[in-house]
């Protein structure tokens, strides 16, 4: 199968399922997406497919610590599963952000505008005043109309411009 087409599936079938806002199961996910793709394989074979092609970015770790250093709040909204947690325990990446927003457990994925006011409200942070980075357009979109600064992220060099430009000061030394 398209990987661009198995990707788009498992994203829908997330939320049909209900696994990605903590109202389904990964079983529940996984037989949806045998029935709909065609894959095969046991629940942990699969699991375990995906979760090894997540990788963390060591740059925009050193992005974060920075921006830590400088006093600002991070942190990381997801729409995910409990997966999230068992990357974060190969991976100890929270200890990293301020905050971890975890869809499975919110009940509200980024597809729910109001969420973004559940986050700076939580933060106690003004809308303005907060940057959100996502790689989705429709999530950017969102966020947007809920008064957030924010920036596509389509690779890294970009990224980094354009948070430079938002806070006009250069993120990483040459």
């Amino acid at each position: 199968m398209d990987p661009v087409a198995l990707h788009r599936l498992a994203v829908e079938v997330i939320y049909a399922s209900g696994y990605v806002l903590g109202r389904g199961t990964e079983m529940e996910f996984w037989d949806m997406m045998r029935r709909r793709s065609g894959i095969r394989g046991s629940d942990s074979e699969l699991t375990s497919e995906i979760l090894q092609r997540f990788v963390l970015r060591p740059k925009m770790i050193e992005i974060v610590r920075s921006l830590r250093r400088d006093n600002l709040v991070t942190g990381i909204l997801s729409d995910q599963t409990n997966w999230l947690d068992i990357l974060n325990e190969r991976d100890h990446f929270f200890h990293e952000f301020d905050r971890v927003f975890n869809s499975y457990y919110l009940g509200k994925g980024k597809k729910d505008m109001t969420i973004f006011d559940d986050i700076i409200r939580t933060l106690g942070v003004l809308a303005a005043e907060t940057l959100f980075v996502d790689d989705h357009p429709g999530n950017i979109e969102r966020a947007s109309h809920r008064g957030l600064k924010t920036i596509l992220y389509r690779d890294h060099d970009l990224f980094l411009i354009e948070l430079e430009q938002i806070l006009g000061r250069r993120m990483i030394p040459d």
